[in-house]
Parts: C-alpha cells; sequence; structure tokens
C-alpha cells in the first residue's frame, strides 16, 4: 500500500490525514530559515505540516501533474515559501540546484502510491475500480497494459513472484498469456479476473488479486530503481546535520531504505560491496528500529497498517561515489521487457 491524503488544506479537504505525520515532522528537526524538500508532495500533507512548524521553505516535488495542479492553492496561501516542480524525487538535487539551494535541511520521502490515485478509476491502479489498466504515477512511458501484453511469460512470473510475493506466480503468468491469447486485458477488471481464476484465496483475506496489481504498478513506475536513487540524490543534497524521513509500505522499499541507511551509517571497516575501499560514515542512524503507527491510526486509517518510518542525520563526511544498485532485486528492466515482442 501506498501513501495517503492530507488533512485539510487550502481549496479543500482531503480525505485522510498523512500516515505518522507528526512522527515524521518530529524526525525532521524543522527549523526557521530552513530548507526542506518533501519528494513526494501528493495532497500536500507534509509540506503543509512543515510548513506549520516553522518559517521554513518547502520544495515540493511530484511526479504526477495532477497533484502539482491540486496544489496551486497551497503555493499561494504559503506566502512564497513553497515551490512546487513536477518532477521524480530521484531529481531532488538538479531541481534544488535549479531553485538556487546548493544544499537543503531536510528531505521527507512517502513511498507508494497515493489514496488519491488508487480512489481514480482512470488511473488503473485498484482492482476494485473497473477502469484502463494505466497504473503510471506520472504521464508519461509504459502503461501496466502495455506490460502484460508483452512481457513474456518468463518475465512476468519474475516480476509478479518479486515485486508483489506472490507464491502463485507462475499460474498468474500463464493465465495472463493464455488470456491474452483471446485479446486485450486492457482492463482492471479484466486482469484481476484473470488472476481470479488461479488465485484463490479464504474469505476475509486479501483480494486475490492484491499482489499482482501492487507488483505491476511497483515494475512500471520503476519505484525500486527510483527509491535507490533518490536515497543518494539525498546523501549528496543534504547540509550536514540535515534530516531524511522514510515512510515505506512495501517490505522491499523498507528493505533497501533499511541496508542503504545502515551501510551508510556504519563506522570503520569494508563495504563486501566495494572490497578494498575503507568506509566513512555519511548518515548517523535516528532509527535503529523503524517507527510504526499505533493502533488508533491504522483503526481510522487501515492503509497505514504496513507503514515503517525510518530516519538518519546527515554526517560530515563526502557522499559515497558508489552506485547501490546492488540493493535491488534482479529483474529485467521496463526497457527491456518493452523491447522483448
Amino acid at each position: 500500500m501506498g501513501r495517503d491524503s492530507a488533512p485539510a488544506v487550502a481549496g479543500g479537504l482531503a480525505r485522510h490525514v498523512p500516515v505518522l505525520l507528526r512522527k515524521a515532522i518530529d524526525q525532521l528537526n524543522i527549523r526557521d530559515g530552513g530548507v526542506y524538500i518533501d519528494g513526494t508532495f501528493g495532497a500536500g500533507g507534509y509540506t503543509q505540516a512543515i510548513l506549520a512548524a516553522a518559517a521554513a521553505r518547502v520544495i515540493g516535488i511530484d511526479r504526477d501533474s495532477d497533484a502539482i495542479a491540486r496544489g496551486a492553492d497551497l503555493v499561494q496561501a504559503s506566502g512564497g515559501r513553497l515551490t512546487l516542480v513536477e518532477a521524480r524525487f530521484s531529481e531532488m538535487e538538479e531541481v534544488a540546484r535549479k531553485l538556487g539551494h546548493a544544499a537543503v535541511d531536510g528531505i521527507v520521502l512517502d513511498l507508494g502510491v497515493s489514496s488519491m490515485q488508487l480512489d481514480q478509476a482512470e488511473r488503473g491502479f485498484s482492482f476494485r475500480l473497473e477502469g484502463p489498466l494505466d497504473m503510471r504515477m506520472g504521464g508519461d512511458g509504459p502503461s501496466a497494459a502495455d506490460v502484460v501484453a508483452r512481457a513474456s511469460e518468463r518475465d512476468l512470473a519474475a516480476i509478479i513472484a518479486t515485486l508483489g510475493e506472490e507464491r502463485h506466480a507462475r499460474a498468474v503468468a500463464h493465465a495472463i498469456v493464455s488470456a491474452r491469447r483471446q485479446g486485450a486485458l486492457g482492463t482492471t477488471r479484466a486482469l484481476a479476473d484473470v488472476v481470479m481464476q488461479v488465485v484463490h484465496v479464504r474469505p476475509g483475506s486479501i483480494h486475490p488479486a492484491t499482489r499482482t496489481f501492487q507488483a505491476l504498478r511497483l515494475f512500471v513506475n520503476e519505484e525500486l530503481p527510483e527509491l535507490v536513487a533518490g536515497l543518494a540524490a539525498a546523501e549528496r543534497i543534504l547540509k550536514p546535520s540535515g534530516r531524511l524521513v522514510v515512510i515505506a509500505f512495501h517490505s522491499l522499499e523498507d528493505r533497501i531504505v533499511k541496508m542503504f541507511l545502515a551501510e551508510r551509517s556504519r563506522v570503520g571497516g569494508f563495504s563486501r560491496h566495494r572490497p578494498g575501499i575503507d568506509q566513512v560514515p555519511t548518515f548517523h542512524l535516528l532509527t535503529k528500529r523503524p517507527i510504526v503507527p499505533e493502533m488508533k491510526e491504522i483503526t481510522a486509517n487501515p492503509r497505514a497498517r504496513s507503514a515503517k518510518l525510518r530516519a538518519a542525520e546527515r554526517l560530515n563526511a563526502a557522499p559515497r561515489a558508489a552506485v547501490a544498485g546492488y540493493l535491488l532485486p534482479r529483474l529485467p528492466s521496463l526497457a527491456d521487457v518493452m523491447k522483448a515482442r
């Protein structure tokens, strides 16, 4: 599951309070005059809280043009303290520098799909709503329907097994390939119906298509590579003593954040990923164990149940030059899948 919507903002009420909002704001340690990046602007919940906490400035980034457009009233109400940019959060360094900021004081990343995106049938994220099988957070690149139409059975099985953690991935992939021979799987309902033919769950459990839809969404939006690139960008753009806060909803996302921060905070020794290179820590861990929602928050917002917050403070050491691609699972790239046929 992914991001939630914001509380009351200029221009109207959104539907849900962002997960772990107060904990995230506390970890950011916001101060007057600081510059903060909300790398997943969404409905502006975290941004609004940052602006309310101190006389700070916020750069809000979102790859969804709809989210940027909806934030216009909040920009106007901010008195010049908020700038919104349509971009991926992995591009935060370039965005900040273009706006005149060589470094920033804090970054918050609330990973995954937003409630607003899930609740819009035309975006194609939800198997519960009939709509085109799209799933793109931005307006560019291949859609989920394109991947379903072009990926080989082997690649589909790998994607669904790895990103969806679906134990029936091979059966699902085979069913998709068989079904697409009869016609295009262009809608959410069509794909969900195919998955339901081979995945059977107990009453009261998650919908049979949950894991397959999750896998396709992660793959289409290249969310894990984006996360790795975003963490590296945060390391480069944060000032010493700047804070990084990440809220993850998926086990693979949280594992990447955990491993990245653990390696970057390790004192001395050598990296098994860069043999012979002495490692100087670039971060100090603020959360040795992830912060999770309290039961009252989960009761009020069931989408919060899988959230984990991790935070770290930037140290004085220079950012690592090594690419952290080793944190990613082995899968075909989106580009390679689209070339397959």
